[in-house]
């Protein structure tokens, strides 16, 4: 057999603490820590602990050359070799390693930047209830951030000679002021009362929809659509969460931007609610009601918006151009934020209340969608809705406009 290391491979020297109480009672703090290798693989799900010859032996191998894997045994130990294979540092070369191969391989057609694909898989969230633990820290108002943070950076700060500043004309109000100062992030969603589809309809054309079609070669068309993209290739896709809308039974959907219509995909309640037992929050929820609330982290409030609209990009479509290039997972985090920005948009001019949170839980929802992270991946999830008669949650709106009353 041969063998080869991993495409995308980072080895991070980790300070690992643990409490000993022999350590406090003999006068010490108690606190002992050690020096502890971990290996991170865009393709796994969590690190891989590793001990320096693991180390020695992974820093010495090649991504591309494939080598021998007797002398490997022979220096190493078969145990360590077959350790590294199950864990798909190492890549066999024979049958009984195929499965771990081919996820290999299919991780090198997507050209990703090495450390780019590394941060998207390490950044990724799994059942993490983020709001309870804001609330646990006391960190939900400004007093307490101010309290366990201290004061934070100047609002503004200044650059250069202030007694050379230049005044800008101010510009003259038009309606589309009035548009920009109605959008304000929206806690408090009417749970009682359906999304009109044909307002959904409006939004997700004006977001998501093909305003043009154009080829540029063989097997390469493009959209023109409302948002700018990098190389005009919108690799963005819309998953929706639909759980009460007028005339769309409840489910999952995948919106096509060129037929404007909505695809139903497979819902496995089972699937879903393997996880709600982790969480009493949860206790109760059905299928939808639970992935709409571990998708946005347990924001309770961002989860009762009746459509929740996820933001995942084909990395592939844009990799495609961009191989391998150190800016192309930025141009990904780019195209979400200019869709999410005219979703916002567009749900505000017909009264609506919206939000973008980047809060969610990756893995959950790549569960549910039937997504792989590395091909794959939501980046943000949006809601949208009617708004409540009132304001229980409170929202961020100095100047009164989404809450005029």
């Amino acid at each position: 057999m041969r063998v080869r290391r991993c495409a995308v491979l980072w080895l991070e020297p980790r300070e690992v603490a643990h409490f000993e109480l022999e350590r406090l009672l003999a006068g010490d703090t108690g606190v002992v820590s050690r020096m502890q290798w971990f290996a991170h693989a865009p393709q796994l799900s969590v690190p891989v602990e590793l001990d320096p010859d693991d180390v020695s032996l992974l820093g010495g191998l090649s991504p591309s050359d494939w080598v021998s894997a007797t002398p490997l045994r022979e220096a190493h130990g078969a145990a360590r070799i077959r350790r590294l294979l199950q864990a798909g540092l190492l890549i066999g070369s024979t049958k009984q390693w195929a499965t771990q191969r081919e996820t290999d391989e299919r991780l090198r057609g997507q050209h990703w930047h090495g450390l780019a694909a590394t941060w998207h898989a390490a950044s990724r969230w799994d059942g993490i209830d983020a709001a309870g633990e804001v609330e646990e820290a006391g960190l939900l108002t400004a007093e307490g951030l101010r309290e366990a943070y201290g004061a934070p950076p100047p609002m503004l700060h200044e650059r250069g000679d202030a007694d050379a500043r230049f005044g800008l004309p101010r510009a003259a109000r038009t309606t589309l002021d009035d548009l920009l100062d109605a959008r304000a992030t929206c806690r408090n969603f009417d749970t009682t009362r359906p999304l009109p589809l044909a307002q959904l309809a409006q939004v997700l054309e004006r977001a998501f929809g093909a305003r043009g079609q154009v080829h540029g070669a063989d097997d390469f068309d493009v959209l023109k659509k409302t948002s700018p993209s990098g190389g005009a290739l919108h690799p963005a896709e819309c998953y929706l969460i639909a759980r009460k809308v007028e005339g769309l039974p409840p489910g999952l959907y995948h919106y096509r931007p060129l037929d404007h219509a909505l695809q139903p995909l497979p819902l496995d309640e089972r699937s879903i609610l393997a996880a709600a037992g982790r969480h009493a929050d949860a206790q109760g929820m059905d299928a939808l009601e639970f992935l709409s609330w571990i998708a946005v982290g347990g924001q309770q409030w961002f989860a009762d918006a009746p459509v929740l609209c996820v933001l995942a990009p084909r990395f592939v479509r844009n990799f495609w151009k961009y191989r391998n290039h150190p800016k192309a997972y930025r141009v990904c985090i780019l195209d979400v934020g200019h869709l999410s920005q005219t979703l916002l948009l567009s749900a505000t001019e017909l009264g609506l209340g919206s939000y973008i949170t980047a809060a969610i839980n990756e893995a959950d929802l790549e569960r549910a969608f039937g997504l792989t992270h590395w091909s794959e991946g939501p980046l943000a999830v949006c809601g949208l809705g009617l708004r409540a008669p009132t304001m229980q949650t409170y929202e961020l709106d100095p100047n009164r406009r989404a809450w005029p009353r």
